[in-house]
């Protein structure tokens, strides 16, 4: 059997996708029994986070196991699989392995090292083990998981490098302003009382803020959250609780409004925010006339009215800046002209093809660009390199935004923070005038361009390292059972010859019996200890495999007698298992 991963991720997809991909705890669950119904598959766990969800599964066909994963997630997600399939990536044995110990360390987050993803990761085993979809393999793979991203934090600076999501949120909501300083005495409101929210709340009293209100579905989860802060040590902020029908009077006293909840609607609206500015000011809100924000696809977002959806996502064709001129042979429309982004950059060639970017790539290097351009032609040829070498490999260009001016607007009097995925706040209240909303989305393109600290690189050292270490666990427990049957079928064989022994020699004492017994099992013991040993070591090597399967056949060793050691191995394995 073999570790198969199949996901999408922020690196992946955009952020529409993820959202109207995310799982909820149900579809979790029905994705993790149907998974190991499947044929390919014997064990399976959920990683679902608000900017990922990957499906593990131990499988025994490659190609069967991708095609049935990826099913299965198209399925559960309700998106489509061939919508869906462009963003999903595969990670199979060694770098599957690779892949959830880096996400473990915080490598692969929106925000580098941060450490909440340790508790997901443990929230998802436990889920696996509930459900009883996690076998050895798993469990041994997740335990490690935890185990390396506790040592990278322990023995890094890779904190350093990166927040937690909320942290990292509210330093977005204070913009160049200290957070201590920012949020000095304001007022909070926090919807929801998982994991996330939990946080959020806890990092708001930390901060300062004068007072918190929680509101969850549960009342009971509600009051416990404000009780854990109102207890909490050196704590000058008050907490209270109140029912989710109380939100709309709570957004006129609030400043700043953090929600993270499992709902597939949205919670806030834009008309009730609006509502709830009005009531703070006096003076209907007014809409940003153009914010600046663009979809994934480098289009500008349309204006909806307040509570209203916005429209479905078109995709518009970048263009190229003025003064680039006309051209036969370039596959951008060039009558309209669209400043703000280089003709070769990123944006230019989103979405295109191999062949539309080849043909792309000759008109860049024929043709002349006005120098009003941001990007030097040569800077913009290395990008179309690199794009194309990755349009090779994944057979598309990731889509990306395009850079435009941010409107003016007027100093908020309301934060918002949405971390939730699918997003809990309307995000047409980027539109408000007076109102500050960061949501998942806004932090992908805050985080994008972060620096990363230097300890990332000895993450990645560790990383490689216990990846090599959890193979050669691996293979080396793959090779114990036989060797114990082994050992097994050798202490029968011993048994049998001193019993025949007992029966022709009658008149050996029991001295005599026991030099003998001792005598014959170290000289079988001998005899196997450096075979084993050596069997043991060679196991544990890349392709050591195949020893399993040698021993067996040289000693000519019951294949049921080995999947029994297996089983008794897997049934210890579940008792010591943590609850």
């Amino acid at each position: 059997m073999s570790l198969l991963v199949v996901g999408l991720s922020h690196r992946s997809a955009p952020v529409s996708v993820l959202e109207r991909a995310a799982l909820s705890a149900d579809a979790q669950t029905k994705l993790l029994q149907d998974t190991v119904a499947a044929e390919p598959a014997t064990e399976a766990a959920v990683l679902a986070t608000c900017n990922r969800i990957e499906l593990y599964a131990d499988v025994d066909k490659f190609h069967a196991g991708v095609a049935e994963l990826s099913t299965l997630l198209a399925q559960h997600s309700g998106v489509g699989l061939e919508e869906l399939t462009p963003y999903l990536y595969v990670h199979y044995e060694d770098r599957a392995v690779h892949h959830l110990f880096s996400v473990a360390c915080g490598l692969d987050s929106m925000v580098v090292g941060e450490g909440q993803i340790l508790g997901q990761i443990k929230d998802a085993l436990a889920r696996a083990q509930e459900l009883h979809t996690a076998g050895r393999l798993l469990n041994d793979l997740f335990q490690q998981a935890l185990r390396v991203g506790k040592r990278a934090h322990s023995e890094t600076g890779i904190d350093r490098a990166g927040q937690s999501l909320v942290t990292f949120g509210l330093e977005q909501l204070a913009v160049s302003a200290a957070v201590p300083a920012w949020a000095e005495g304001k007022k909070a409101l926090v919807i929801g009382a998982g994991s996330m929210s939990s946080l959020a709340a806890a990092t708001l009293a930390r901060a300062g803020v004068g007072e918190v209100v929680v509101a969850n579905r549960t009342f009971e989860r509600a009051e416990r959250l404000a009780q854990i802060l109102t207890d909490a040590e050196d704590n000058t902020t008050t907490a209270r609780a109140v029912p989710m029908d109380a939100i709309p009077g709570e957004l006129t006293r609030a400043d700043v409004i953090v929600s993270c909840t499992g709902a597939t609607g949205l919670v806030l609206t834009a008309e009730a925010v609006a509502q709830a500015v009005e009531g703070r000011t006096g003076v209907p809100v007014a809409e940003i006339a153009d914010s600046g924000r663009t979809t994934e696809d480098g289009s500008a977002r349309t204006a909806p009215k307040a509570g209203v959806a916005p429209a479905a996502k078109t995709t518009a064709t970048p263009l190229p800046p003025a003064g680039v001129g006309t051209d036969e042979n370039c596959p951008l429309d060039l009558a309209a002209v669209q400043p703000g982004f280089s003709v070769m950059g990123e944006a230019a060639v989103a979405g295109m093809d191999a062949a539309t970017l080849e043909q792309h790539a000759a008109w860049v290097a024929g043709g002349t660009v006005d120098r009003r351009d941001r990007r030097s032609p040569e800077a913009d040829a290395e990008l179309i390199t690199a794009l194309a070498a990755t349009v090779a490999t994944v057979g598309r260009i990731p889509e990306r935004r395009k850079p435009e001016p941010v409107a003016e607007r007027p100093a908020p009097s309301l934060f918002l923070l949405d971390l939730a995925m699918p997003r809990d706040i309307d995000a047409a209240v980027h539109r408000l005038a007076g109102v500050r909303l960061v949501d998942i989305e806004s932090l992908a393109e805050a985080s994008a361009d972060a620096p990363m600290a230097a300890d990332v690189d000895l993450v990645r050292r560790i990383v490689s390292d216990e990846v090599a270490a959890f193979g050669a666990a691996q293979r080396a427990a793959h090779i114990t059972p036989t060797v114990v049957a082994l050992r097994t079928m050798a202490a029968d064989v011993v048994a049998s010859e001193i019993a025949r022994l007992d029966g022709r020699l009658p008149d050996l004492d029991e001295r005599q019996r026991g030099e003998i017994r001792q005598a014959v099992h170290r000289v079988v013991d001998k005899l196997l200890h450096a075979p084993t040993v050596r069997v043991k070591q060679l196991a544990a090597e890349p392709g050591g495999a195949g020893y399993a399967d040698a021993l067996r056949t040289l000693f000519d060793l019951d294949p049921e007698t080995v999947a029994s050691v297996s089983r008794a191995g897997d049934s210890t394995d579940k008792k010591d298992r943590p609850a």
